[in-house]
């Protein structure tokens, strides 16, 4: 075996997301186990440069798992020409002047999403990292998850026949902060430093929908603030000017609705913390983040509506589990591994850049949607 180094550039490490799923579970994850095996011979092996703003904070994070390469200087870490990959998990806010940088210098490009904070942008990112000949891509990480790939799996089995509709569920409450911590960072809440629902979620129902029904064609939504103050990390309270919640519904291509809430105000009663019922007209699915129940035509009970008598029957029972049938990784870990041959030897990858701007087209549409009050449908981009 051949042992491959490729660099990458880790920018908002010292984020939950980008340190727990993107360094922790994906890319030191692979280096635990021993490397990414390109099945010719050749074994990647990623060197990560830890990028931010505060040096101390990323020295001790390089510390704890034995890392060597930290910098609080990106344009010095982007004009290394041993830097391969250029990967941000920044605030939305900063992310699209790195990339820029990124992609002037060279470098293959992974994101998080949003990509920008408009549409216009995110379409220029895509134009220029397709001008600049790069490899570059954005995490679409719900796909990879436990629960809709068996999802997937009976899609493309024909379990459903016709789908009719999709009815998503995401969400939890997230503590204000005076009387308990809240479990996200303020600026999440926050217009003016890119916060917002909808600018987050968004853009991972657009991908979900896109890949595994059909493109989105219109949407209607309403975006709304419904929690005006909370407190910040350090106990002071802030108004809250990005929407924390907001109820959509979006046609898609084919025929099927989808609905789908989202909402940081809202208590579970769910089994996950989001939840996609799928109906057709052959059976219907329940999936979450690792489970998925199914119910076939043939299996279903025939309820009779009778406000006047308790009900006799529990509905939950009546569905069926679906099996496994495989071992299901790491969901980040999974789409780095097909990045990374992506880059390293050219295998196939469609999540990119312009993928990326669809999900900020849909976001943007949704928010001019609860502005104005209507129904907007969703062009075709393209560069």
């Amino acid at each position: 075996m051949t042992r491959k180094t490729v660099r990458i550039a880790m920018n908002g490490v010292t984020g939950r997301m980008g340190y727990r799923q993107h360094l922790v579970r994906s890319i030191l994850a692979l280096r635990d186990q021993g490397g990414l095996d390109l099945g010719d011979g050749t074994v990647l092996w990623p060197e990560p440069v830890l990028l931010g703003r505060r040096a101390h904070a990323l020295r001790e994070i390089a510390g704890r798992h034995g890392l060597e390469h930290v910098s609080t200087d990106l344009d010095a870490v982007l004009s290394d020409p041993a830097v391969d990959i250029y990967f941000d998990a920044q605030v939305t806010s900063a992310r699209e002047e790195s990339i820029r940088k990124a992609i002037a210098a060279g470098k293959h490009i992974y994101t998080e999403k949003p990509t920008a904070t408009g549409l216009a942008d995110a379409l220029e990112l895509a134009r220029l990292a397709h001008e600049k000949g790069i490899k570059h891509g954005v995490v679409q990480d719900k796909i990879f998850l436990p629960g809709l790939l068996k999802l997937k799996r009976l899609i493309d089995g024909g379990f459903f026949g016709r789908i009719l509709s999709v009815r998503g569920e995401f969400g939890y409450w997230v503590f204000e902060g005076d009387w308990q911590p809240a479990q996200r960072p303020s600026w999440n809440y926050r217009a003016e430093d890119g916060g917002g629902i909808v600018v987050d979620m968004f853009p991972h129902w657009e991908y979900v929908l896109h890949e595994l029904f059909g493109r989105v064609t219109s949407v209607q939504a309403l975006a709304t603030t419904h929690i005006p103050q909370r407190w910040d990390e350090d106990g002071k309270p802030y108004d809250a000017t990005a929407d924390d919640a907001a109820y959509g519904i979006f046609e898609l291509q084919g025929g099927a609705v989808a609905q789908i809430n989202s909402s940081w105000a809202v208590r579970v009663d769910r089994d996950e913390l989001v939840e996609f019922q799928v109906d057709g007209t052959e059976g219907s699915a329940v999936a979450g983040l690792r489970k998925c129940r199914v119910q076939h035509r043939s299996a279903t009970p025939k309820p009779v509506w009778n406000p006047d008598l308790p009900v006799t029957e529990v509905f939950r029972d009546q569905w069926q589990e679906v099996p496994d049938n495989g071992d299901f990784g790491n969901g980040f870990k999974a789409q780095w591994e097909l990045f990374l041959k992506h880059v390293c030897a050219d295998a196939p990858y469609h999540w990119d850049l312009l993928a990326g701007a669809r999900g900020v087209q849909l976001a943007e549409l949704a928010l001019r949607s609860s502005v104005e009050g209507r129904r907007i449908d969703v062009p075709e981009i393209a560069l």
